[in-house]
This record gives C-alpha cells, sequence and structure tokens, in this order.
C-alpha cells in the first residue's frame, strides 16, 4: 500500500469505531494527508478535511477505510465515495471482514482506472497447524479484559521503548490497524480457527536468542463473542511475558450489555494458565491500563493500588509511557 494516506472516517458516530484510523494517526503521523467524512460523522482526526480530487494533489496514494464496526461491514451508504475515490486515482484498502473486491461497482471501477483494493484482513499466504514445539527466540503478549482496551497502543509503545534500550524488538501486528502501522502481519480473526495457533507461530518464528518478538493481542478470553482468537494466540505465541491490558470503569464488556468485565487478578490467572500449555514459564510482567476517561489523581491511585494488589508495574502505555514494564521484560 502506498502512502500517504487519506482517512475515510464515513458516517460513524464515535472515536472507537474509527479506532483505526486513530491508532493509524497516532503511531504513523508521516503516513497521513487528511481525512474524508460523511455528513453526520461523529468524529475526527483533527487532519485536514478534504475531497478525493483534492486529495491525489496533494500527494495521497491511498483511502484507508479506517473504521472498525461490529460485524466489519461496508455500508452501502459509502459504496458511491468508495468508487469516486478509485475515479479520482486512489488506491482504497480496507481491514473490514466484507471484501472490497466482492463489490461489483468497487471492482469494475478499480479495473477500469487501474487501481488497487487491498483486503487487508484477509490471509494470502498459506497457513498450517501450530505445533506447540519450542523455538528459539522471546516473545511477549498483550492479553486484555475486554476487546479495544489498548493491547496494540501497550505493544507498539514496548517496540518503541526496547528499540530506544538497544533491544532487539519486532512489533507482530495480529490485526487490521496494526498491519496498516507496520505494512505486515496476519489478522488472525480472518484466520480458520484451527490454523489460527499455527498462524501465530508463522508470524512469529524461529529467531536469535536475545530477540523479542512483541505480539499484539486480540480479544478477550472473557469475551463470549471473540475468546477463540484469544485462545490460540496465547497457544501460538508460546510467550514468555504476558502484559495485561484494562480500560478501568467500562460498564460491560464492548458489544454485551449486562455482561460485566472480568477482574484483573482473575483475567491474569486464567491467561497464565492458559499461556502455559505451550510455554511453562510464561510470566506476567505488567499491566497497561488505558486511563484516558479518568482524572490524572484517579489513574495515580489505580495504578498505586493494582501495583500493591498484584505486585506488577503498572502503566498508561500514552500517559506514562512503558518503561516500568520494559524494566521487567529486559531482566528475562
Amino acid at each position: 500500500m502506498r502512502t500517504p494516506y487519506l482517512f475515510f472516517l464515513g458516517d460513524v458516530q464515535d472515536d472507537l469505531s474509527a479506532k483505526t484510523s486513530h491508532g493509524i494517526a497516532h503511531w504513523r503521523p508521516e503516513y497521513c494527508a487528511g481525512e474524508f467524512r460523511l455528513p453526520g460523522c461523529g468524529t475526527t482526526l483533527e487532519l485536514p478535511e478534504i475531497g478525493f480530487e483534492e486529495a491525489v494533489q496533494r500527494g495521497a496514494k491511498t483511502l484507508i477505510v479506517g473504521i472498525a464496526n461490529a460485524g466489519g461491514v461496508i455500508s452501502e451508504a459509502w459504496v458511491p465515495s468508495l468508487v469516486e475515490a478509485v475515479e479520482a486515482g486512489l488506491d482504497v484498502a480496507s481491514g473490514l471482514h466484507q471484501r472490497l473486491n466482492d463489490i461489483p461497482s468497487l471492482r469494475e471501477a478499480a479495473e477500469k482506472h487501474g487501481r488497487r483494493l487491498f483486503d487487508v484482513r484477509h490471509p494470502t499466504v498459506p497457513l498450517k497447524v501450530g505445533s506447540g514445539e519450542k523455538r528459539p527466540g522471546k516473545r511477549l503478549l498483550t492479553v486484555g479484559t475486554d476487546c479495544s482496551v489498548g493491547k496494540m497502543y501497550a505493544t507498539l509503545a514496548l517496540e518503541g521503548e526496547m528499540k530506544k534500550r538497544g533491544v532487539d524488538a519486532t512489533f507482530r501486528a495480529t490485526g487490521q490497524t496494526g498491519i496498516f502501522i507496520a505494512g505486515e502481519g496476519i489478522c488472525v480473526d480472518a484466520v480458520v480457527a484451527d490454523f489460527i495457533s499455527g498462524a501465530v507461530e508463522m508470524l512469529s518464528p524461529a529467531n536469535s536468542p536475545g530477540h523479542w518478538d512483541l505480539i499484539e493481542g486480540q480479544g478477550s478470553l472473557f469475551h463470549p463473542s471473540f475468546a477463540g482468537v484469544s485462545l490460540g494466540l496465547l497457544h501460538g505465541a508460546q510467550p514468555d511475558a504476558l502484559v495485561f491490558c484494562d480500560e478501568p470503569n467500562r460498564p460491560h464488556m464492548r458489544g454485551l450489555p449486562g455482561r460485566l468485565p472480568p477482574d484483573l487478578k482473575e483475567c491474569l490467572d486464567a491467561n497464565i494458565d492458559a499461556a502455559r500449555l505451550t510455554n511453562p514459564d510464561v510470566r506476567a510482567v505488567g499491566v497497561a491500563f488505558n486511563t484516558r476517561k479518568l482524572t490524572r489523581s484517579e489513574a495515580g491511585d489505580l495504578m498505586r493500588r493494582t501495583e500493591n494488589e498484584l505486585g506488577l508495574p503498572c502503566v498508561d502505555p500514552v500517559a506514562t509511557g512503558v518503561g516500568p514494564i520494559v524494566d521487567r521484560v529486559v531482566e528475562l
């Protein structure tokens, strides 16, 4: 996919539904040319709001459908704009489950104008089932109490801090946003269930003894809809270290009113137990909170209290950095 990107935000109503766009804009600002919003859109990246022809004139190459909605569908209301973008000279990329290439009018426009459509959620390489065999190198996996609590942010922050310290570390993307940021990866939630652990083994292959693969987590063992992919990640990653991610004070699991998020200690114990199937020596090394909805005082109190309860360093990857967790990681 060619950069710079123009971000298509469609008509989504909140930041969480546009988390793909927000994630790319945060971690790769040098890729960002502007944003395109439909009437009624309730979020913004605070980038220049420009049309397709102007975006091409400014050098944009690819329109990113930077949306993460329930079911991963492409709204019929978006299609005319996507076709217009192709006609203006932009490639189009999406990480949604529904494929751009399955939309006849969009596929025909791309063929006519010589533009490319990228469906990054769908693996294009043959996958194998997992073996559970030990492989050289070290691995860290982020896990969470729920979906969309900051696992990708934590993983990228860990990569940045470890590289600053001269540690050989690589971010391994397992979701659409991570792939747009890293330029490669496998969307594990689009992998046939039997092949999830094998896909993660492929994503984090044998490496030098001191190298760390930092594997982006997905879903939650406690989410009835997405626990399967979380378990496959735990087994395929064979993690030496786990970082636990949480957004405090959520009223319920994402998309499931009435179902409360798990206790953090309960989440920690369950993930450690599951990870021991392929790495009996796995260790918890820290907690990464998403404290964006807390005051600074509330966040500080929460992290101090949790550190005392769990005996683990607690951070907010964006607000405080992840240094205390990296201190633990480099000791392993």
